[in-house]
């Protein structure tokens, strides 16, 4: 049994089959074979192997013919090591005596001998780890007829172990056979761990090189909710998981219980508590959650695929799917924020040029790169407004002159449809999101040209912190506990109370239980979850007196560490919730 630890991005426990993704995107169909079937399964891998013994003689022969004996001598050692006798014995063995299918025993077996070399520390040994490594991929792609298995196209339930998922590999999922993931990198508020919480799939990111510990068919636990990922575990492990997973269940079902009830503090204070979506098809199981409307809907989903040319069609559609499940609750859509880790297909050489894509052409300023792109988008908004409260928030909007072009090129569109008799709203509101310190800084400033803010806590941090979202190496310097972050928020609130507009928070930190009284305490009355945390939200602002969210603010402004602000949130949402505290 074998414990890692990584950043824990999306909530739940899961215990499933391993489907290792890496290079070789092989699938290893099952761990063992049957009695009667481990004298074939035998013959199944000795013709494996010989054929993968054929490859290698024949690039050697190659190697040999145009560079010379020298080179051809290094495809002859790996013939050796693949002929080796112990070698060949040490996987029949367990294939005969422990019934481990041909595809499971090649990797126990060849990953064993690669893990010795590598501990040696001596860098030509450490070389012919990968050599294994490489005959373990090879004999594989033999014992399974080459075939590679897609991630969307999966036939039974697995938890997939990755080196990372792109957003558009993350997005194809299939929720019924992908019971969670683990990835080598990644960060906390990479755009592949929001579509995770989005698709309620367990998942563990940034736990570093792991791979090479861990073999398809193998069982594996995730925990989602401390960030723990254990390879190969025994039975009195798995019986503590299998009980965990049963009493977060019932936890959770008795908060679905209490259905579409307001998000009311104890001495009477409302809080909208909206959704936060990535696809059209959250939507209604938002409504079934009981949110107060749609929050964020981001729409980069329609470019995560293969296909640039979206039609104005394609968005009015997909907004008019969600529109019409809060047909009198608010629905805010966030233009494109493309760019960074969504580079959509077919337009790779278009973000490429940036060496910092953070820092580079992204979200608003592809937008205004690209005015026949966002024009598209924001006439299929306002379609889709009519008899709706249907609002528009420009993302990563940095400068004044940002927002009044985005303005300008909005009044332009809407002169465009009453000139072309196409009906829209003439009162959809104009949000921004405050994701840059240069915005929190000149709050009240922005704040006199929008009808509201939200508060994108992810891009905020990053930018105030200079810690990259995404890099685990960077983590511990990635945090909504710091009392610079604290401030920024304080900063925005104010500002837009001077100026009469409201505030919503919508990045993770309003997801995550232990800052919500303090959210509460600093004046925002509203915040934007992902979609299974509204039931946790709901029930914390319920427990929760606002006399006791503002003395929690006072305290934690008061605080000059992150850690001590973490320790001490942790600790007051024990008292309001403990039953939340994991």
């Amino acid at each position: 049994m074998l414990t890692k630890r990584g950043i824990p991005v999306s909530p739940g426990v899961a215990i499933g089959t391993a489907l290792v993704f890496g290079q070789e995107k092989f699938k290893i169909p099952n761990q063992f074979v049957r009695v009667k079937a481990v004298d074939s399964e035998v013959i199944r891998f000795r013709c494996a192997l010989e054929g993968v013994c054929r490859e290698i003689a024949e690039t050697q022969q190659q190697a040999n013919d145009r560079l010379g004996g020298k080179y051809g001598a290094i495809f002859g050692a790996h013939l050796e090591m693949a002929r080796d006798p112990k070698l060949i014995d040490e996987i029949e063995t367990l294939i005969r005596k422990r019934r481990y299918a041909p595809e499971f025993a090649v990797s126990k077996v060849l990953k064993g001998y690669a893990k010795e070399l590598q501990s040696l520390g001596a860098t030509y040994l450490s070389e012919r780890a990968t050599d294994m490594f490489d005959l373990e991929k090879s004999i594989l792609r033999h014992l399974m007829g080459e075939q590679r298995e897609e991630l969307s196209n999966l036939t039974e339930p697995v938890i997939i172990l990755a080196y990372n998922l792109t957003p558009s590999e993350t997005a194809s999922l299939d929720r019924r056979n992908v019971k969670a993931f683990v990835t080598e990198s990644g960060g906390a508020t990479s755009h592949t761990a929001i579509l995770a919480g989005a698709l309620e799939i367990p998942a563990v990111v940034g736990v570093g090189a792991f791979l090479n510990d861990a073999i398809a068919g193998q069982t594996i636990i995730v925990d989602g909710d401390h960030g723990e990922v254990i390879i190969d575990p025994d039975e009195d492990c798995l019986i503590q998981y299998r009980d965990s997973e049963s009493t977060h269940r019932r936890y959770h079902q008795s908060l679905l219980d209490k259905g579409q009830r307001d998000a009311v503090t104890k001495d009477g204070e409302r809080v909208q508590v909206y959704g936060n979506i990535e696809f059209p098809e959250e939507a209604e199981h938002c409504k079934t959650l009981g949110a107060d409307g749609i929050g964020l809907y981001r729409t980069e989903f329609l470019y995560l695929g293969s296909r640039w040319d979206r039609t104005e069609e394609d968005h009015y559609h997909a907004y008019q799917r969600v529109v019409d499940q809060f047909p009198t609750l608010p629905v805010v859509i966030r233009t494109l924020d493309l760019g960074a880790d969504k580079i959509p297909g077919g337009m790779t050489s278009y973000f490429s040029q940036s060496p910092n894509p953070e820092l580079g052409l992204r979200s608003i300023r592809v937008s205004l790169d690209n005015q026949e792109l966002f024009k598209r988008q924001l006439r299929a908004i306002l379609r889709a407004s009519v008899n709706r409260d249907v609002r528009i928030m420009f993302p990563l909007v940095a400068s004044l002159m940002d927002l009044r072009q985005a303005n300008m090129i909005l009044k332009d569109v809407r002169e465009d449809l009453t000139e072309q008799q196409i009906p829209f709203s003439t009162s959809v509101q104009v949000g921004m999101m405050v994701e840059v310190p240069s915005v929190a800084i000149m709050a009240e400033e922005f704040a006199r040209e929008v009808d509201f803010f939200s508060i994108g806590t992810n891009d905020l941090i990053q930018y105030t912190l200079a810690a990259d979202r995404s890099d685990p190496a960077v983590s511990k310097y990635y945090t909504g506990a710091d009392p610079a972050i604290l401030r920024m928020i304080r900063l925005v609130v104010e500002g837009a109370r001077r100026c009469g507009i409201p505030v919503t928070v919508c990045g993770q930190m309003s997801s995550e239980p232990r800052f919500v009284p303090l959210l509460i305490g600093l004046g925002i009355r509203a915040v934007s979850v992902t979609p299974h945390a509204i039931p946790e939200i709901k029930e914390i602002i319920c427990s929760l007196a606002l006399s006791q969210a503002e003395e929690i603010a006072r305290h934690a402004l008061q605080l000059e560490l992150a850690r001590d602000v973490e320790s001490y949130l942790r600790g007051e949402l024990k008292r309001i919730c403990p039953q939340l505290v994991k």
